[in-house]
């Protein structure tokens, strides 16, 4: 998913640099009679920002594209039953999850090089299929002209998304809410 700058644009193309970023999800479980927060991440995303450095509110976030296959946890198993069963990501229909922003709220009036600030991202998000919209709270540092770090959060129930979670043994207790992160660069071309 790619954003253009127009011409007679004054604002900055960004790319979210995958090297650098991480998309996360938690959710809390308990395994063999312990509580164990479960943790599954990729460096496989994608996405574009324009930032409008004199007019935030004229800033955009474009689609964010995440390769759902590529998650990773700490457990070889909960991996296979991750992405064959629950995401069932094996299914080309499935193997993204994509997030469409709808409206940026909260931004500040200017933002100067250094400026850390908060703000919330509305969107749609589509996983497994199912499309739900949700909010992130999200902050976002101007490192530079060319670099912008940041991170966003938000709590789903993955039963929302129309998964389910199959028995396992000495599993117990899944929590049906799933906490989303991602921690992000973004590099302009010239950066």
């Amino acid at each position: 998913p790619a954003l253009a700058v127009q011409s007679g644009d004054t604002r900055n193309l960004f790319h979210i640099a995958p090297e650098e970023s991480e998309v996360r999800f938690i959710i809390d479980e308990t395994l063999l009679g312990n509580p164990k927060t479960v943790v599954g991440s990729t460096d496989e995303i994608a996405g574009d920002l324009l930032v409008d450095f004199q007019n935030p509110a004229n800033s955009q976030l474009g689609t964010i594209r995440i390769n759902v296959r590529t998650l990773e946890t700490d457990n070889e198993f909960r991996t296979r039953a991750l992405r064959g069963q629950i995401l069932q990501a094996d299914r080309a229909e499935f193997e993204f999850a994509e997030f469409n922003p709808i409206a940026l709220t909260g931004l500040p009036d200017t933002v100067m090089m250094g400026d850390s600030f908060d703000f919330q991202i509305r969107g749609n998000l589509t996983v497994h299929g199912v499309t739900r919209e949700l909010t992130f709270d999200a902050t976002l540092t101007a490192i530079s002209a060319t670099r912008l770090e940041g991170s966003a959060s938000t709590v789903v129930l993955y039963r929302d998304f129309g998964m389910t979670i199959p028995e396992a043994p000495g599993v117990a207790n899944v929590a049906d809410e799933v906490k989303l992160e991602i921690d992000f660069a973004a590099t302009t071309s010239e950066g």
